[in-house]
């Protein structure tokens, strides 16, 4: 699993917070369960900034069960009083059983109101309310929910899982062209699963990937110049990184690494 703040801008400024790996039931179904817990003074609020994974997530709250869709900008939640939630990363085999058009979904989300979707919240608000382990329990219930939802994961779901990890795994892919050999596809197929599975684009999501890699070097590595961070992300020069950071951050990234220092 990668670093717990990836994607986080100022994991300093972050309530309590947890990623959790998910159970071997639904280890191909989710990346990792997030889950933050907070509790504001009264008249405060913490605001939380992040650029997520071109992913969906299912997300668990105490009053509703939401589906979000892949991110193209940062955004912000202004966290006030108490909560929780316990969100899932999805992998690709598990949005079909979700939505039939994740495009649908891009920088947007739809809350879930069926009578299986409100036993499983039900059964995540008991978890988290039973004191230690909670966290862990909830990831439980929620793994046998997705489980039992997506049923057998087919060879095709296995292969768009395999497309997620050339793409944003480990060692991952600098452009389109290269995913698609890695994946013996063309690249044309590449991006029909992309959106199918996604819906976004192989090039948007490689982009978010590097982003999310650069504002966590430029904020984690101080003494790493911006030229080196944007060679070894592939960005054509350090001009292009700090076009891409002012864009979706609305900050350069020598700003960005003072601010988020602090």
């Amino acid at each position: 699993m990668v670093d717990p703040t990836r994607g986080v801008l100022y994991p300093a400024r972050l309530p309590e917070f947890h990623r959790l790996p998910a159970p071997v039931e639904a280890a191909e179904l989710v990346a990792w369960f997030w889950i933050p817990e907070w509790d504001i003074d009264p008249g405060r609020s913490s605001r939380q900034e992040i650029v997520a994974y071109p992913a969906l997530n299912l997300v668990v709250d105490a009053e509703t069960v939401t589906l979000s869709g892949a991110s193209t900008r940062a955004s912000h939640r202004d966290l006030r009083g108490n909560g929780w939630a316990v969100g899932a990363l999805l992998r690709p085999a598990a949005v079909a059983a979700l939505s039939d058009d994740p495009s649908s979904l891009v920088d947007g989300e739809r809350v879930l109101v069926t009578a299986s979707v409100a036993a499983l919240r039900d059964a995540v608000v008991e978890a988290m309310a039973t004191g230690d382990g909670h966290r862990e329990r909830a990831v439980a219930v929620f793994s046998r929910w997705l489980a039992e939802r997506v049923g057998q994961v087919d060879a095709p779901a296995r292969q768009a899982n395999a497309l997620m990890d050339v793409l944003m795994g480990d060692d991952a892919a600098l452009t389109p062209e290269e995913a698609a050999t890695r994946l013996a596809v063309s690249v044309r197929t590449l991006q029909r699963m992309t959106h199918r599975h996604v819906g976004l684009s192989p090039a948007a999501m490689i982009r978010r990937r590097r982003l999310q890699e650069a504002a966590q070097r430029v904020r984690d590595e101080p003494g790493l110049d911006l030229a080196s961070i944007a060679a070894e992300l592939g960005y054509a020069d350090h001009a292009h990184l700090t076009r891409d950071f002012r864009a979706v951050l609305g900050i350069a990234p020598r700003a960005y690494r003072t601010v988020a220092g602090d």
